[in-house]
């Protein structure tokens, strides 16, 4: 669509978990704004959990990395100096199609690590300032679950009863109970009640392939279609390579490609950016000029630093009884926190959490299911086949990566997309206390699946197709010297310049981010609604 000499209020970049939660709230007040997505809308039918062959889709064409995947509107990503694969997903709706849909809260203790156990660095906002934004994020997309988790302070009602925990989930409850470690179910962005027009959960299992039945509140069905509704535009197969600058070092708006390879301007007031930690510093760094050699807003030189993922392995016990473990969302059991906060007995900072998985598929299991061993080949294979299959329990680890400087991100200077625009260069190293972090979780993981009654246990050290989390690479904070971005999530060096996405976190906390992605989004939005007048 040719957009020359037009200008539009808000431009937003990226339609995915906060380019869609930002654009709504500014659309329904009346805000005019245009969002330019990489790639397109994926219909419910084309899913492939829908197929009989699914799980061969999740290692192929749905593969979550896009060095795999390597769809027309994927950019490649060079990973050689990463320890762990970065994962994303170009769509309206961006990566909450492959969501597992987990949606738990940071605690009030994940924004002030640096006064509670002096690392890393607190946040310039609170738990509470969140508090109402989590809440109506929670209304938009729908959460199952139930209320009075001890780990919290006490939360809203959860718009549908919890997932079932099924067998699987029982049998585990046995080891955590038996220990006495804390242990809650999931909240799950996954309705287990018909919500919002959108059908309950039917417990097919492989919600990380696409939901065909809208249970899972992918903000391509939850968000855009309230966004669209109220006034929203929104252009997909839009490849932005440059934010551009007027004489007073204002962003004036885009360059982007089309499908067809030509090169258009969008012209606008502001710029928000929500393409994830890695494509929102690829896009910064790329918009270099005369007042930016070094890229746009990075004045700090810490745009594409302090890069977190969540240090993440999966732990499986095998058990003696079917398990149903393919019944239900995979990732939307329970979870515990009983290792989550800083223990001064222990030789690391911070914590981890686990994560009660349920069991996979028939092909996966004989690739050695979520913990990635084996089934042996020869004589003993279809053996061990059917001692696993089905008779497994896994426990995601997710530890909290804290920030370092060198974890980053920056441009390539061989490798580009088809449009020779740089692709990123992930540079990142497993820190010295995540390896002691992951080797007690991996510890106290093999404990409970014990005392819940598995036979044997299987670990593996490091997930390395893990990076779901893309995180902290254009901090927010109080300084323009120590971060990239206010509270607000404006820039410090270009006031009409917005990002809002898990670029902005200071830490990671040990669990998902999308809900607190959402959150600040949300709140964000709430704040430019108020103050778009006076924001130069």
């Amino acid at each position: 669509m040719e957009r020359e000499g037009q200008t539009v209020d808000v431009l937003v970049v990226g339609a995915g978990a906060s380019g869609a939660a930002f654009s709504w709230s500014l659309a329904e007040s009346g805000i005019s704004v245009l969002c330019l997505e990489q790639g397109d809308w994926v219909q419910s039918h084309s899913y492939s959990s829908t197929h009989d062959d699914w799980e061969l889709h999740r290692q192929t064409d749905m593969n979550p990395n896009p060095n795999v995947r390597r769809d027309r509107q994927d950019y490649p990503v060079d990973e050689t100096d990463s320890d762990i694969s970065p994962l994303m997903y170009n769509a309206v709706g961006g990566s909450t199609i492959h969501w597992s849909a987990h949606v738990p809260r940071f605690h009030p203790s994940d924004f002030r690590v640096r006064t509670l156990d002096g690392v890393a660095d607190d946040w310039p906002i609170k738990y509470e300032d969140l508090e109402e934004f989590y809440d109506l994020n929670d209304q938009m997309i729908g959460v199952a679950g139930v209320v009075g988790d001890p780990a919290y302070p006490l939360k809203s009602d959860r718009q549908t009863g919890p997932v079932p925990l099924g067998k699987l989930g029982l049998k585990m409850v046995e080891g955590f109970e038996r220990l006495g470690w804390h242990w809650w179910p999931s909240e799950s962005a996954v309705v287990t009640e018909a919500y919002d027009g959108r059908l309950p959960c039917n417990n097919c299992g492989p919600c990380d392939i696409g939901c065909t039945r809208g249970s899972k509140a992918s903000s391509d069905i939850t968000y855009w279609p309230k966004a669209l509704e109220a006034g929203a535009k929104l252009e997909t197969g839009v490849t932005v390579s440059e934010i551009t600058l007027d004489e007073d070092g204002l962003a004036n708006g885009v360059l982007y490609y089309s499908r067809d390879g030509s090169v258009h301007r969008q012209r606008a007031d502001f710029v928000i950016l929500a393409a994830n930690g890695i494509g929102t510093t690829r896009l910064l760094l790329n918009s270099k000029s005369t007042l930016f050699p070094d890229g746009l807003a990075n004045r700090s030189g810490l745009v594409g630093n302090n890069l977190m993922f969540h240090p993440y392995t999966r732990i499986t016990g095998v058990f003696d009884e079917a398990l149903d473990g393919h019944k239900g969302p995979i990732s939307c059991c329970f979870i515990s926190h009983e290792f989550y906060e800083t223990d001064p007995s222990r030789d690391f900072f911070r914590g981890y959490s686990l994560q009660v998985v349920r069991g996979s598929g028939p092909a996966q299991s004989a690739l050695g299911g979520l913990a990635s061993n084996m089934v042996p080949w020869g004589l003993n294979h279809h053996r061990v086949f059917r001692e696993r299959y089905n008779h497994e329990i896994t426990l995601a680890i997710s530890g909290e990566d804290l920030p370092e400087k060198e974890n980053r991100v920056e441009l390539d200077t061989l490798l580009t997309d088809k449009f020779g625009i740089p692709a990123p260069k992930v540079i990142y190293r497993l820190s010295d206390n995540s390896k002691k972090l992951m080797n007690h979780a991996i510890s106290k993981g093999a404990e409970v699946l014990k005392a819940a009654g598995a036979k044997y246990v299987l670990t593996h050290p490091l997930l390395r197709a893990s990076g779901w989390h893309l995180l902290g690479t254009a901090r927010m904070g109080s300084s323009p010297e120590t971060s990239v971005v206010n509270q607000w999530g404006q820039s410090h060096d270009v006031k009409n310049l917005f990002i809002i996405d898990g670029s902005i976190f200071v830490t990671s906390a040990a669990i998902a981010p999308t809900s607190t992605i959402q959150a600040l989004a949300l709140r964000i939005a709430d704040y430019f609604k108020r103050n778009i007048k006076r924001i130069s």
